[in-house]
């Protein structure tokens, strides 16, 4: 997670993303360097726009949570409602039994 960190502050800074420049930056956080790590991540970022990225995972990470907040509300209101009409059944049932 450090060298995603690293990457976007060097994004940030309008540095380049290169395995020199994240092994500095993570170095001067006092971070562990794992050569195999930053090879990959700076494979994995070549021709990557960044800016794009961050704006759809913004919007990706932002819609579920409210449509989810309103679906587990609206959930819970239906099961309260039928734990009602459940006792309110049972209760029925007792007193046709008992007369």
């Amino acid at each position: 997670m450090e060298l995603i960190y690293a990457a976007l502050l060097l994004h940030k800074s309008s540095s380049e993303i290169n395995e020199e420049n994240l092994k500095k930056v993570m170095e001067s956080a006092g971070a562990k360097v794992d050569d195999t790590k930053v090879k990959a991540l700076v494979a994995a970022l070549d021709g990557v726009d960044i800016e794009k990225a961050i704006k759809e995972a913004a919007i990706v990470s932002a819609a579920p949570s409210s449509e989810g907040g309103e679906a587990k509300a609206e959930e819970k209101k239906e099961e309260k409602e039928e734990e009602k009409k459940d006792e309110g059944q049972a209760a029925a049932g007792l007193g046709a039994l008992f007369g």
